[in-house]
């Protein structure tokens, strides 16, 4: 095999455990870029963000172990006593885990970021993929079930909303009571009171009074004899 096959593979075998152990930590922002034409010193440049000195020390630890369990050298780490920026050097390739604010300033993807690698982020492992497999299968069937319980639920109020004519007839036919009279309220003898008759009230033309005569009445004869 080629001598150039060979170390290729390695650069992009040693890439690949690099990106590997900066995802298990949720490293923010991974960038790799190609520096063969740049430099002899090495052929990768690897970039990524931590939110905190916590999370830039794990990932520098997460990158040592990744790479070593690939079949390399353990790498040198620098810089993880403050934890703002840290080299990983990992021989053919450089990896710098930066804090945002630092990452931002000093900006290394204008030094190096010539040629951008494309990754594929998130790419299983084969043991974990195989692992895993019963565990998302039933988080499908559990999915699945529960679109299915949502759909079920969804043409039941679509028929609620949109009853069929049948269905109208029945419910109004259960829905609407019979007349009822209302009876008629009780006397205290058990009786209905008879309807009251309507008193017709007739209006008498008043004429005025007659008016007293002022006159003085006339005196009688006096019948006595003399």
């Amino acid at each position: 095999m080629n001598t150039d096959t060979t170390a290729t593979k390695d650069t992009q075998k040693l890439q690949r455990a690099i990106v590997d152990g900066l995802e298990d930590v949720k490293a923010q922002d991974i960038q790799v870029f190609n520096t063969e034409h740049l430099t002899a010193l090495f052929e990768r440049v690897v970039v990524a963000s931590g939110t905190s000195n916590r999370q830039t020390k794990a990932l520098a630890a997460s990158v040592r172990d990744a790479v070593r369990d690939a079949g390399f050298a353990k790498p040198r780490i620098e810089g993880e006593e403050n934890g703002e920026w840290i080299i990983v050097d990992c021989g053919q390739a450089v990896v710098h885990i930066m804090q945002p604010s630092i990452r931002q300033y000093y900006h290394l993807e204008e030094l190096w970021g010539e040629k951008p690698v494309r990754l594929k982020l998130g790419a299983d492992k084969p043991a974990a993929k195989s692992a895993t497999k019963p565990a998302a299968s039933a988080k499908e069937e559990a999915k699945s079930s529960g679109s299915l319980k949502r759909s079920n639920a969804a043409k039941k109020g679509v028929a609620d909303a949109f009853p069929s004519k049948a269905q109208l007839k029945k419910t109004a036919a259960t829905k609407t009571p019979a007349s009822k009279k209302v009876p008629a309220k009780k006397t205290a003898s058990g009786k209905a009171p008879a309807k009251s008759p309507v008193k017709t009230v007739k209006v008498m033309a008043t004429k005025p009074p007659a008016k007293k005569s002022t006159k003085a009445p006339a005196k009688k004869a006096s019948t006595r004899k003399a």
